[in-house]
């Protein structure tokens, strides 16, 4: 199945005088949770519904913990996981503490084959 896209306007907020430009928007086809995944890996493995259950469930528990520490977590051609922050500046370097620190975010990375498969996906206009 091809995902579709919807066509919204936007507006330029540097000129807001300006006419609306529209672009392509992703709609989506519904979620997948973690045991529809399940079954669906299992179907195409020697692997139980209920083994990668337990994978994901202890990807979980690991990958935030691990990021909590500073690792990136690499997992091959999926990608990587790292994380990001948003901080609060100062005048100098001496200033700055653990405390500019304002947020700390998960950031994905795709890995090369997972980037593949996106790049030849085709789209269709969903029905107005």
């Amino acid at each position: 199945m091809k995902p579709k896209f919807n066509v919204i306007a936007r507006i330029n907020p540097q000129d807001r005088a300006a006419a609306p430009r529209y672009y392509p928007s992703v709609v989506t086809n519904g979620r997948v949770d973690e045991r529809e995944l399940a079954s669906m890996i299992a179907e195409n493995s020697t692997l139980t519904t209920v083994d990668v259950v337990a994978v994901i469930e202890a990807l979980l528990q690991m990958i935030p913990r691990l990021l909590a520490e500073g690792y990136i977590v690499e997992l091959g051609q999926l990608g990587s996981f790292r994380t990001r922050i948003r901080s609060t500046g100062e005048d100098s370097p001496e200033l700055v503490t653990a405390s500019n620190i304002i947020k700390i975010m998960p950031y994905f990375i795709a890995g090369k084959l997972f980037k593949k498969v996106l790049q030849v996906a085709s789209f269709e206009k969903a029905r107005s």
